[in-house]
């Protein structure tokens, strides 16, 4: 670990370069933990996105946790492996069910070889997740994180019956989004503060900022896919519409439409009927109604709220790049 570390490099940047070495032991675990003696397409699929790049903010999540509360310890390096290997089964199976060509910028697993390979290979991680999470011999980790994966599947199934449905809420989205994104961000800070023996004020707390934390990144994401920079975010702009997403802006268009801007959006996302000039005309939509201002304020609220949790834990560097990690998720879509 490292203290000489530039303010001026981005938060999640910052908590890497503090964290290096713990990842670095997190890393190699997770390499030894995703071979197999008797089916090599496990590593190959495995590898294939693992190694693919992306910020690894959620095993961080669970070091940093650790670490602040002055765990001295191994098994969070474990856990940090356990929340990747979640993770990231959920993301091979989430490309076979979005029908997925890309990932990360580059081709997804089950374009390179099959769906099956896929679901099959995901599977084997969620296992070898399981292994890992009980080899800290803690039951409470093994309730926390195994919950954690019943909802992540909860929330996809959620999102899987409210796609394209018009009356999809904006509560109805919190759940999705607590589901699919938020459940493990929670999880992940929750099982750090659990094997560091923290007071179970500390525990809630650490929950409570992952469950902001992962809402509010999740939001800001989804504004992205509307008024981002394609270069930064891998996304091109319009994605979400294209594919018939209900994200929040267009949930707020929708509540706010007149008959003729109802029949639009029905036409597009509910019946999948997409012209030239479409994503036109829904940005036109949402920006009529101001709803990606109000979108982005609701990603101010829960950044708001991971900060506020912060209060109840120990004064330390990670405290600190953990509350700049809340405002940066949102600063993203200034």
């Amino acid at each position: 670990m490292s203290l000489d570390i530039d303010p001026s490099v981005k938060p999640h940047e910052r908590l890497a370069a503090y964290l290096e070495d713990d990842m670095v032991a997190v890393n190699l675990l997770i390499r030894e933990r995703m071979a197999s003696k008797h089916a090599p397409r496990i590593p190959e699929v495995t590898a294939h996105l693992v190694e693919a790049g992306g910020k690894r903010l959620r095993p961080m999540l669970t070091l940093a946790a650790a670490r602040m509360l002055g765990y001295d310890g191994d098994n969070h390096l474990k856990l940090a492996a356990t929340v990747e290997f979640i993770h990231t089964a959920t993301l091979l199976h989430d490309d076979v069910v979005d029908e997925s060509e890309q990932r990360r910028g580059r081709p997804t697993a089950n374009l390179l070889w099959d769906n099956k390979s896929s679901v099959l290979v995901g599977d084997y991680l969620f296992a070898r997740s399981f292994q890992l999470m009980t080899d800290t011999g803690s039951l409470d980790v093994l309730r926390i994180l195994s919950n954690a994966a019943a909802t992540i599947a909860e929330g996809e199934v959620l999102q899987l019956t409210a796609a394209a449905n018009l009356s999809t809420t904006e509560d109805i989205y919190i759940q999705v989004v607590r589901g699919k994104t938020a459940a493990l961000f929670a999880a992940a800070c929750e099982v750090g503060g659990v094997i560091s023996a923290a007071p179970e004020t500390q525990i809630t707390a650490l929950s409570t900022y992952g469950d902001a934390l992962g809402i509010a990144f999740q939001i800001a994401d989804d504004l992205l896919d509307y008024g981002g920079d394609t270069g930064a975010t891998g996304k091109n702009i319009g994605d979400d519409f294209r594919e018939r997403k209900l994200t929040l802006p267009v949930i707020k268009a929708i509540a706010r439409a007149d008959e003729d801007e109802r029949a639009f959006w029905k036409r597009t996302i509910e019946k999948g009927d997409q012209q030239d000039g479409d994503l036109d005309q829904a940005l036109a939509l949402i920006a009529k109604h101001g709803t990606m201002v109000e979108t982005r304020e609701d990603a101010l609220f829960w950044s708001a709220k991971a900060k506020d949790a912060m209060a109840v834990l120990p004064e330390h560097p990670v405290r600190d790049m953990l509350s700049d990690l809340a405002d940066y998720v949102v600063a993203r879509i200034s």
